[in-house]
């Protein structure tokens, strides 16, 4: 089913891998949950907690998406073989999952400003960690 996808995708003269095409999504907004959340926190910029949470839910929503293309793209490209960078990339991808919905809970409760950017901090670190390790994976020999 992935290779006829990819072999479609290929008829209509898109040969690139699917996962990068999505990933922008999801790491633009962990990167805006972190600066706004850094705004509310430290700047006392309460303005922009809605922001925020804009941010997490966006990010939450194309994590899914995202996932699933670069599951997609590693049977396609790598064969489903298991190497040390995939599944630091599933794991960090599971914990970024966790910290986005949890950062939403705490925006939903209430929570003080200083928690959710800790959360939020979390979060961007997952994020550098999972642009890191998918730029050694492809850039790498």
């Amino acid at each position: 089913m992935i290779e006829s996808l990819y072999a479609l995708l290929a008829k209509v003269g898109f040969t690139h891998p699917l996962h990068p095409a999505l990933t922008h999504i999801p790491m633009g907004m962990v990167m805006g949950c972190f600066f706004f959340g850094f705004l509310v926190w430290y700047a006392k910029k309460t303005d922009f907690q809605k922001t925020c949470l804009h941010c997490s839910v966006l990010a939450l929503i194309f994590i899914g998406p995202t996932i699933i293309a670069g599951i997609f793209d590693w049977q396609h490209l790598y064969a489903g073989r298991y190497q040390a960078l995939i599944i630091i990339k599933m794991i960090l991808a599971a914990v970024l999952t966790g910290l986005l919905g949890y950062s939403i809970w705490l925006h939903r409760h209430g929570a003080e400003p200083k928690k959710i950017f800790i959360i939020y901090a979390l979060c961007l670190v997952c994020a550098v960690g999972l642009g890191f390790s998918g730029g050694q994976l492809v850039y790498s020999n």
